[in-house]
């Protein structure tokens, strides 16, 4: 009786047809105290069991005391316990047909045991008192595309450490990085997986607990107050979401009732298993997960990892895949839940940021559902971000054979919402560090590495940039040990940072880098061709006509004086930044004076300005 007032048949209907989208508030362990009941209620998803029971701390882990209770044969197993369990570790114990026994995690708990332990834990997520109501009230309502998006992306674990080497708290280490994104100039923070996973070297993309935040940097109500923090600093929270596929660790998801629940195949490359996307229960489990963190945490947008796999059958599957009922490729059961959860998600915040890591030409990624799009509304610019590293990784000498590495972006930058992302994926794996990645000599390569921060800055589209990129770290990312912040004591280093600190905060102050980021009348090419001083020209605009900046990269070690650059209006302009600033590293040439435009046509342009071009620098004017 007690377990029919806890989850109805129609919430378990609404499960099964993949509908129900708050499973959380019903699925899982949870502790009541209402009226006359007083107790824990167990409630878990297990097909084609031959029993369940529920074993733990309360009943010194023995099997048979704690049997649950299947609903009709919906494949939903409930229990009630006349005790307050909070804190208790438990698990499942399942038997199916033919005696096999499996003890399982609970794939809906919302705390978990330290690696490597595996238990979950009874949680109650209730009694934080949320002090951001205001962000909330402005962030969910308004439209991100109209605003500067600077994303700082943040391993936990490897961000600081302690000095026995242990990972801080998150109430320890919120107002060290607080303090330190609002000083750099970001706007949004993108946490790696922080879902609970059992490998660290995983970086926290083999998920075990999809709704337990990780216990490696304390309980879910110091990541609330994580949360709540950078709120009231002004800082957005995005998470690093995984919904293609899981660990394959005994405890989690995989084989669940000794067969395939919610996977479908294995992921050749990851080592990992394939959600089964053509499985509604699993719809109703991963939406539910994704407001899940919206509602519960109040985080700000989800970036889905690994978009392409789940929409092409044939990912990293060689000769083993099947075709869709139409004989191509395409996942149509991963698409339509793409474009449902979307759906879902900004009917409830229609201020989320929903960013696909898509690294294809899947059309409509982040257009609407009714438009056949997926339903994203951000983007991940592979692309730019492989070419634009591509080019930035040759000797000077070969530049002017690849000007359209950095050109072609421009052919479909208005085609998506992108994010440029300069993400971690970039700095592991013998890819080197963004620094090393430049050519030339020691000065050569800090000020490669500026002219790559210019491109990234004054190209269309939101910014991405991970940790230690902002102060060069030398070496690649290693998620067991912090960054090389010694580095700071190294003085071009430490010019770097500066230079980045700068160039964030002009990207905020500036509308023109941000307002129209998404077609043409934000974008205009002043000197597109010049792959012979490899020299790189564009306006770029905001709403107000008046409001354009001219943004000119030379991407060669040499210098030039005199150099004419076409703009759209006659009138006095100014410099306002210059890479080759001495504070930065650079061999301070500036432009120091006001320039005239003269009535001069170049390049398409009725006016032009003359100016000095410093070698391997970005430099920005603005008219006055």
């Amino acid at each position: 009786m007690e377990n029919e007032r806890f989850i109805g048949i129609e919430e378990i209907y609404l499960f099964n047809r993949g509908e129900l989208y708050k499973s959380y508030t019903r699925f899982g362990a949870h502790v009541v105290e209402e009226g006359d009941l007083h107790g824990t209620y167990f409630v878990v998803w297990v097909p084609d069991a031959e029993a369940v029971y529920v074993v733990g701390d309360f009943n010194n882990w023995c099997s048979k005391q704690n049997p649950m209770n299947e609903v009709g044969n919906t494949g939903v197993w409930t229990l009630f316990m006349p005790e307050i369990l909070l804190g208790q570790l438990y698990k499942y114990e399942i038997q199916v047909r033919g005696g096999e026994i499996f003890l399982k995690s609970d794939p809906f708990a919302f705390y978990s045991e330290l690696r490597p332990l595996t238990a979950s834990r009874v949680y109650s997520l209730e009694g934080y008192a949320w002090l951001d109501q205001e962000w909330i009230s402005r962030s969910r309502t308004s439209n991100p595309q109209e605003k500067p998006m600077l994303i700082y992306e943040v391993h936990l674990g490897s961000w600081r450490r302690k000095v026995d080497g242990g990972f801080y708290n998150w109430r320890e280490f919120v107002e060290e990085l607080l303090t330190y994104v609002l000083e750099m100039g970001y706007t949004h923070i993108e946490l790696m997986p922080i879902m609970e996973h059992p490998y660290d070297g995983s970086w926290g993309y083999q998920v075990t607990g999809y709704y337990s935040c990780t216990s490696r940097y304390g309980n879910p109500h110091d990541f609330m107050y994580f949360i709540d923090r950078c709120h009231q600093a002004e800082i957005g929270v995005i998470l690093d979401w995984v919904p293609g596929h899981f660990v394959k660790d005994a405890h989690g998801l995989g084989r669940f009732n000794g067969m395939s629940v919610y996977e479908k195949d294995e992921h050749g490359q990851w080592g990992t298993y394939n959600f089964d996307f053509s499985r509604t229960e699993v719809w109703s489990f991963l939406i539910s997960n994704a407001l899940f963190w919206f509602e519960t945490y109040h985080v700000d947008g989800l970036r889905v990892d690994g978009v392409s796999s789940m929409l092409y059958l044939d990912y990293e599957q060689g000769k083993q895949w099947e075709r869709n009922i139409y004989g191509g490729r395409e996942n149509l059961q991963a698409m339509a839940f793409m474009q449902r959860l979307n759906e879902v998600v900004f009917r409830a915040y229609p201020g989320a940021l929903m960013i696909a890591e898509e690294a294809t030409d899947w059309p409509l990624v982040s257009s609407p559902t009714y438009l056949n799009g997926l339903g994203y509304n951000y983007k991940w610019n592979m692309g730019w971000m492989n070419d634009t590293l591509r080019y930035m990784q040759l000797e000077f000498s070969q530049r002017k054979d690849h000007h359209h590495l950095l050109t072609f972006s421009l052919t479909y930058a208005f085609s998506e919402n992108f994010v440029l992302p300069l993400s971690h994926d970039e700095t592991v794996h013998g890819k080197q560090s963004l620094l090393d990645k430049m050519p030339g000599d020691y000065w050569q390569k800090f000020a490669g590495l500026r002219n790559l921060m210019g491109y990234f800055m004054g190209h269309p589209g939101k910014k991405l940039m991970f940790m230690g990129g902002e102060f060069a770290q030398f070496i690649e990312w290693r998620y067991e040990a912090e960054l090389d912040w010694f580095l700071l004591d190294y003085e071009m280093h430490k010019k770097y940072q500066e230079y980045v600190r700068n160039i964030n905060k002009l990207y905020q102050r500036e509308k023109a880098l941000w307002e129209n980021d998404h077609d043409w009348s934000g974008f205009e090419w002043l000197d597109v061709d010049n792959k012979e001083q490899s020299i790189l020209a564009f306006c770029r605009k905001a709403k107000d006509p008046d409001n354009f900046l001219i943004i000119l990269i030379n991407l060669q070690p040499r210098s030039y004086e005199n150099f004419r650059v076409g703009v759209p209006q006659k009138g006095i302009y100014q410099e306002i930044f210059n890479s080759d600033q001495e504070i930065y590293g650079g061999t301070n040439q500036l432009n120091l004076s006001p320039l005239v435009a003269e009535n001069f046509a170049w390049c398409g342009q009725a006016f032009s300005l003359r100016i000095n071009v410093p070698p391997l620098a970005t430099i920005i004017f603005k008219p006055q």
